[in-house]
């Protein structure tokens, strides 16, 4: 059956016959609203009964939702044919207005060291229906105010599944549907080029995120094993290429780890990527800087942002600790005349902040 939900009016005109393109907009109007798809005064009886026989709304299983104790953060599992996945609702700064965190993977493969949800592996993509009905299911939640955004950064690497991600932004945007503006979506990635590149040519008024972690190619490596098959420096040609064509500064995300890539000489490297990134594309890219969250210890099935996932399960050594030299890490950034943005990461309690996603499979 075709999931009702992830289709635009093109789509759905072109996989249901006989439906003309401007009733397919009124039945995905439909769907999103809560109607039941029916007969009206624009759309004729046997469309509505041609797209029911050949659709349905399948629905994700709320297994279980946090709300935090220190913020206005919340978290859902969800179900999908037998595997969970996390959610996280992000409060954002204008009242009664959120975005969603989503999931794009079961699992992710690409092992970020000072992720949760790179101890768990891939297990599989989530279809688009299943990225465009976290977004749906928060929004039926919500107790007043609106989804005004969508971030790509809850478990597993969006760009490894670009089909699905790229369906989901259609519907995410499209007026009929769930109509959130583009440019209020960002995509972040551990740093696949190519889908770098492809994410720009398909969808151009999207952002982009990329994990940074340490702009010291050995440092870089061992904390994020992409590395090896992606060097630091042709994901930033990707990310230039991206800003040339867009003309939307990316954002570069770096989580500060206590002796591991929170020296003066990471901070110096740091400039000088920028400095170079700028100098190509006359485009500065916005520094996010991050608190570690925790992924171990005696952790509970968690979940979170940034450019991965979640907390672990079971009894596990922390690797890393939160980094003190944040403020003079930032401090020297802005001496070069770069400012950064401190990305507040909420929902620790609940193991919703960023990194700490890893839903029980």
């Amino acid at each position: 059956m075709l999931p009702l939900q992830a289709v635009t009016p093109a789509a759905l005109a072109a996989a249901v016959p006989g439906v003309r393109l401007d009733e397919a907009r009124k039945l995905v109007a439909m769907v999103h609203r809560g109607m039941p798809v029916a007969a009206g005064s624009a759309v004729r009886r046997s469309a509505a009964e041609a797209v029911r026989a050949a659709g349905a709304v399948p629905e994700l299983q709320l297994v279980a939702e946090a709300a935090s104790a220190l913020d206005p953060f919340v978290k859902y599992v969800f179900e999908s044919a037998g595997a969970r996945f996390e959610t996280v609702r992000i409060p954002l700064e204008h009242p009664d207005r959120f975005s969603v965190c989503v999931s794009s993977q079961v699992g992710c493969a690409l092992a970020c060291a000072f992720c949760a949800t790179g101890r768990l592996g891939l297990a599989r993509n989530l279809a688009a229906w299943e990225i465009v009905e976290q977004v749906r299911a928060v929004r039926a939640r919500l107790p007043r105010g609106r989804v005004h955004g969508v971030v790509f950064q809850g478990m597993g690497e969006p760009l490894a599944n670009l089909d699905a991600v790229l369906d989901a932004i259609a519907v995410l945007t499209e007026p009929c549907a769930l109509g959130i503006d583009a440019r209020a979506i960002t995509v972040c990635t551990a740093g696949l080029p190519a889908g770098i590149r492809r994410l720009a040519r398909a969808a151009p008024k999207v952002r982009l995120g990329v994990s940074i972690a340490s702009a010291r190619e050995a440092q870089r490596r061992a904390l994020m094993p992409i590395t090896e098959r992606h060097a630091l420096a042709d994901v930033i040609a990707a990310v230039a290429e991206h800003a040339r064509a867009t003309q939307l500064a990316p954002m570069w995300a770096v989580t500060l780890l206590d002796g591991v890539n929170d020296s003066d000489a990471d901070a110096d490297a740091l400039v000088e990527l920028v400095r170079a990134f700028v100098a190509d594309t006359g485009i500065r890219p916005r520094l996010s800087i991050l608190a570690y969250n925790a992924i171990g210890g005696p952790a509970a099935s968690g979940s979170g942002g940034a450019v991965g996932g979640g907390a672990a399960s079971g009894h596990v050594i922390d690797p890393f600790a939160r980094s003190p030299r944040e403020a003079a890490f930032r401090a020297r950034l802005s001496a070069a005349g770069l400012p950064s943005h401190r990305r507040y990461s909420g929902g620790a309690d609940i193991a919703a902040a960023c990194g700490q996603l890893a839903a029980a499979r």
